[in-house]
């Protein structure tokens, strides 16, 4: 379970280069802080059953504060 982590924070880390690179540097921060969180949790040797409830929590989270950013923060029709 701690390689899928090691997984996870390889691909955080390609988009937070990418995201460097097309010059949005809040959103590479983000995903900086979401590699370094995915690193550390993949060398804590958790048990599975911890390793899923911590991926349940980082979801839960995710998708609250993405519907909430959607719902209220997006202005319809800025990007045209």
């Amino acid at each position: 379970m701690e390689g899928m982590f090691r997984v996870l924070s390889f691909w955080t880390g390609i988009f937070t280069v990418m995201f460097f690179l097309g010059h949005m540097h809040t959103t590479s921060l983000i995903f900086l802080g979401q590699t370094g969180f995915f690193l550390l949790l993949s060398y804590l040797k958790l048990s599975e059953r911890m390793y899923i409830y911590v991926f349940g929590a980082y979801l839960t989270v995710f998708f609250a504060g993405f519907t909430y950013w959607t719902t209220f923060m997006m202005v319809p029709g800025a990007g045209h």
